[in-house]
């Protein structure tokens, strides 16, 4: 990527169908996350979806997902990857590892399909269990795991995420969720193909590199307001968090992350 390219970004949050939330409190995470933006002076342009992500791109350095239900399509996913290979750099959130779902009969959680996009982002989500809090291991030696320690305790969703490419994947943090999660996709998927050859972690964090730029993918980052909590078609009885829930981004080690990534993203 030309180094005379701006210093910008383009944020992508947001829930489907257009004008739902998805179940999560995309305003408030906008906010957080340009915010985060605004402390190194990074302008940012933002969109709901991947409708005009081609355009932002050109003039961007960094691009920020986090949706719920929100994907590039075939052709979107071709344009992040021609951007990601010139140097672009892809900073993706909790559950821009989704997509599209599709209805499970008897279970309450959705069936993940996978698609183009999956590939390129390097993650496919499976599902989580409720949240709950725990800890999260962290591999050190990379910039973007600078200034925390060998672990850090949060609340927040467990996600399970399946690797597209272990080989060419550099794993930042895992996660260890104890056998009452061992049962999530059942019902779901054939097997648990989230789970890491010693049987037991998962990961939470990693990042990969496409041509002259790359992807950095952060399980983390669960938020919801008591709106989005009573729209609820089904309550999950195993859920017992608050009507707002913002703890991942109230955990000093999640918000020290961004701020690498950001870092790591724009490359100043």
């Amino acid at each position: 990527m030309p180094e005379t390219k701006p210093a910008r970004a383009h944020l992508i949050t947001g829930g489907f169908p257009p004008g739902s939330m998805g179940g999560h409190d995309h305003d408030y995470v906008r906010l957080r996350l340009l915010g985060l933006l605004a402390e190194r002076d990074i302008p940012a342009s933002v969109g709901n979806d991947f409708t005009d992500v081609e355009k932002w791109l050109s003039v961007s350095r960094l691009l920020i997902t986090y949706v719920a239900g929100p994907y590039p399509d075939p052709a979107q996913t071709d344009a992040i990857g021609r951007w990601l290979e010139s140097g672009g750099r892809w900073l993706a959130l909790h559950g821009t590892s989704g997509g599209r779902a599709q209805r499970v009969e008897g279970a309450r959680m959705r069936r993940t399909i996978k698609t183009e996009h999956h590939a390129l982002l390097g993650g496919f989500f499976l599902t989580h269990p409720p949240i709950r809090e725990f800890r999260v291991d962290v591999a050190a030696g990379s910039p973007l795991t600078r200034g925390l320690g060998a672990s850090f305790v949060v609340e927040d969703e467990p996600y399970f995420v399946e690797l597209q490419d272990p080989g060419s994947t550099q794993i930042l943090l895992t996660a260890e969720f104890g056998p009452t999660a061992a049962g999530a996709t059942d019902g779901l998927y054939p097997f648990d193909t989230s789970l890491l050859p010693d049987g037991k972690s998962r990961v939470i964090g990693y990042t990969k590199s496409v041509g002259e730029g790359g992807v950095t993918y952060f399980a983390l980052g669960h938020s919801h307001n008591p709106a989005i909590r009573a729209a609820r078609a089904t309550a999950d009885p195993a859920d017992k968090t608050p009507p707002t829930f913002r703890a991942p981004w109230e955990t000093e080690a999640f918000i020290t992350l961004l701020r690498n990534a950001v870092a790591w993203g724009i490359r100043a």
